[in-house]
């Protein structure tokens, strides 16, 4: 038995974020996961400076940084049109390279322990997770950090709603071109158009490659989709025919990667000893871009508030936990990016006449912004 004072289950961002802070702070922190390295995962590609400051913030942000490719300037372009060039800080990333980098900048002590979760058993004041190879750790608090995977949570008895099945598809790809040959360092390409169903492209550079994503509102296994993950650079050329003007070359290098995102959230996720962070608890959509600061909030606010406050109880019964839940910062960070992904895909999609008077009211409102801030 190996006694600690948290069990970090999920090696992922947030866990592993979660792990590095806790274990900078003197907790004895076990981190637990079923790969010793991260593999291959399509998300999270671009970071903004918030997020960075994020990262700084948690003391993992040299890490972080060093996995990335910062941008100084991002070209943004409206149904089809050129608005403005504007100077702000974005990186890109790989989300798999950030994940193994923060891996491998564990303080010492916390290293990784690889192993699959066989059980979670309650006992007094403390937790045991019992891995399937028989090892056991005992923990006065659990932190489940396992994304969307389900196994782990349901063995503490959480469930989970479906918010908005099949919400919206992530498609990802690199451009063949080498970066140096686009005209701009970053691109933030709108749908020409309203009824598209298209959110919008980025291009953005990872190392000398240039990095496409492009979000849409779409099903998986359409017709569209299909076509297009076969087809991409057919698929720009027909989507987006104006792209051409500033990208001549839409031709694609290697596989499409599609990822499609259903919006979950854990219900009544309160419990003795076991708390769960990240999309663990509450899962967005990628497209108004909150969901890595969403993970760091919950990050920082457990870490950084409840877990020293949890530790001087005799017990971390549920009514402690729920507070963490309720917590105003993570609510109204949880809220906010909700909020956002069910305000986006209905801005871009619903027909009826209330949202169709807010598309004019948007269109209307840009062209006045973009009229003052003219592109240079």
């Amino acid at each position: 038995m190996r006694n600690v004072d948290v069990a970090v289950i999920g090696a992922g961002l947030a866990g592993t974020c979660a792990a590095s802070v806790l274990a900078k702070a003197g907790y004895a922190t076990a981190l637990i996961d079923p790969r010793g390295v991260y593999p291959h995962d399509f998300r999270a590609e671009k970071l903004g400076q918030p997020q960075m400051d994020q990262f700084e913030r948690l003391g993992v942000g040299a890490s972080a940084a060093s996995v990335t490719t910062p941008v100084d300037e991002v070209t943004v372009v409206r149904f089809g049109t050129l608005i403005r060039r504007e100077r702000r800080r974005e990186y890109g990333i790989s989300y798999t390279n950030l994940v193994n980098r923060l891996r491998a900048d564990l303080p010492g002590g916390s290293a990784l322990t690889v192993g699959r979760i066989d059980d979670i058993l309650p006992g007094g004041d403390r937790r045991t997770v019992v891995l399937a190879d028989g090892r056991r750790i005992s923990a006065r608090l659990v932190v489940i950090a396992t994304g969307l995977g389900d196994a782990v949570r349901r063995k503490v008895g959480i469930s989970r709603t479906s918010i908005s099945p099949r919400h919206s598809l992530s498609i990802g790809f690199d451009m063949r071109a080498p970066r140096r040959d686009f005209p701009f360092q970053s691109l933030t390409y709108y749908a020409e158009s309203f009824g598209m169903a298209a959110a919008y492209l980025t291009l953005f550079p990872l190392g000398d490659t240039m990095r496409a994503n492009l979000f849409a509102y779409r099903e998986p296994g359409d017709a569209w989709t299909r076509a297009f993950a076969s087809a991409p650079s057919e698929g720009l050329a027909a989507l987006l025919p104006r792209l051409r003007r500033l990208c001549p070359d839409l031709a694609v290098a290697g596989a499409v990667e599609v990822r499609p995102i259903d919006l979950v959230r854990a219900e009544d996720p309160a419990r003795d000893g076991v708390v769960l962070i990240g999309d663990a608890y509450l899962n967005t959509c990628p497209i108004p871009g909150t969901g890595i600061g969403k993970v760091l909030v919950d990050v920082e606010r457990l870490c950084r508030v409840y877990v020293p406050r949890w530790m001087d109880l005799p017990n971390i019964d549920r009514a402690a936990t729920a507070d963490f839940y309720a917590d105003p910062v993570k609510a109204a960070s949880d809220a906010e990016s909700l909020r956002a992904s069910v305000y986006a895909r209905a801005i871009g999609t619903a027909t009826g006449l209330p949202w169709k008077a807010r598309r004019m009211r948007n269109y209307v409102g840009r062209h006045v912004i973009d009229a003052l801030c003219p592109a240079r």
